[in-house]
């Protein structure tokens, strides 16, 4: 079947039965899973699927539909359930589809090769990873250890002649252990995605990363409620850049939850601090030809340093505001209405090492796990549970758990006083080793 032409013709079909502007989005893929623990496989899955999405306007009304089932007679009722639906539906006048018939060109998208790599290997790779991670004497036991593998495709077309269509691989494994000590336990995990397999990184790499997570942490200690610096590690990166992403959305903007809102062009962080999403990287893994609506992707500036220069939308928010898309829609699934989100999202690297961050540092905590909700969109409020090494004269003391860090967005961007050079462009969200100079710290 021509998916392609099937997009096109269901388009045709949805503006015979009564829509005035018609968007069909077709998904068709294969996802593979293996599940390996104590050198055993415990499951291994294969699987194809394909769907289709119909959003509809009628008179300024939208409506959504879908279906995995491409018989006439299912889609012939989806569309029938989208116009029907949009009759009960409130118009907006800013409901409208995207007109930019162009795609970004992305170059390493698509690995041809993913599926012709044989089973066992991928089973040997991951049953490798596990056995070199339980190596180390001080790690007692396997969490498990994974493989996935992703082909899909996307066709999509819309009345305004909109017709695009792309193809992507993703690829990913790793593994989670348990270091124990007397009565103590302490997990530690790796993990690796890439758009090509031969691009993923070693397993003694990745089991390596595991086991240091996991020993490391035994026999924490515990540091008095003081003001002291904060290093943030790129592994935490997103208890920083989640509320940042949120607050950044176009549609919080124009309701006003967001503490973003009025600070358009204004110094919101440290000169040393610059924000981009980018979705034009070569094998980036947020990286596309359009967003979840046919809009060509780009990359952004958004935070240029400390200053705040843009904003996400998707095509009826940007339009609510009076702009043009930015190419930010995304889409979960051929079940799912577009939202807004980023692609590649990242603070830009500085100069120095990690290493160089920590000896420049007298006292503080390198940041290594943060639980909650990290920096509040809504308000810029910031606390968290948070677990790493205390440092001391600029080098790690000790281990140290059940800590809080708290402060306001402002304060902790504005307080970025060292940004490292140890960026990892292979992840969609993500910052260099970055230091935060005074940060309330909650101990005993």
């Amino acid at each position: 079947m021509d998916y392609k032409i099937l997009a096109e013709q269901l388009v045709k079909k949805c503006l015979k039965k009564g829509a005035d502007q018609a968007e069909v989005y077709i998904e068709s893929g294969r996802n593979l899973s293996i599940r390996v623990r104590n050198g055993e496989v415990e499951t291994v899955q294969d699987a194809s699927s394909h769907g289709v999405g119909f959003r509809v306007f009628v008179k300024g009304k939208m409506a959504f539909s879908s279906c995995n089932d491409f018989s006439e007679k299912v889609l012939e009722n989806a569309i029938d359930s989208a116009v029907r639906f949009a009759q009960n539906t409130t118009p907006d006048e800013n409901n409208i589809l995207p007109t930019d018939k162009g795609i970004t060109i992305v170059e390493g998208l698509n690995d041809p090769q993913i599926s012709q790599i044989p089973m066992v290997k991928k089973i040997n790779l991951v049953k490798k990873v596990e056995k070199l991670a339980m190596k180390d004497p001080r790690i007692t036991k396997s969490a498990g250890a994974g493989y996935r593998e992703g082909e899909g495709e996307v066709f999509l077309a819309n009345s305004n002649g909109l017709s695009k269509t792309s193809r992507m691989t993703a690829c990913s494994y790793g593994v989670s252990v348990v270091a124990e000590k007397g009565e103590q336990k302490s997990s530690g995990g790796e993990s690796c995605s890439r758009r090509f397999f031969a691009d993923l990184k070693p397993p003694e790499e990745i089991a390596e990363k595991a086991a240091k997570d996991a020993y490391e942490m035994i026999d924490p200690k515990m540091v008095k409620t003081q003001k002291a610096s904060v290093i943030f590690d790129p592994d935490v990166a997103r208890g920083i850049l989640g509320g940042i992403l949120g607050a950044i959305n176009g549609e919080r903007v124009l309701q006003g939850a967001s503490f973003l809102a009025r600070k358009m062009n204004q110094k919101i962080a440290s000169d040393l601090v610059t924000i981009i999403d980018d979705g034009t990287r070569p094998k980036g893994l947020g990286s596309k030809p359009f967003d979840g609506e046919g809009v060509p992707t780009q990359k952004r500036i958004i935070v240029d340093k400390g200053v705040l220069k843009g904003f996400m939308y998707n095509t009826i928010v940007a339009n609510r505001a009076g702009i043009k898309s930015t190419g930010n829609a995304s889409r979960g699934s051929f079940t799912s209405l577009p939202g807004i989100s980023a692609h590649n999202f990242y603070i830009e690297a500085g100069e120095g090492s990690p290493e160089d961050i920590i000896k420049a540092t007298k006292k503080g905590l390198l940041l290594k796990g943060v639980t909650g909700y990290g920096i509040n969109p809504v308000n810029g409020n910031f606390s968290g549970g948070a677990s790493g090494f205390w440092i001391e004269n600029g080098k790690i003391a000790f281990p140290v758990k059940g800590l809080t860090i708290a402060g306001t967005a402002f304060e902790m961007l504005n307080a970025i006083d060292m940004v490292g050079s140890d960026l990892d462009l292979n992840r969609t969200f993500t910052a260099p080793t970055f230091r935060i100079k005074l940060m309330q710290i909650g101990g005993e």
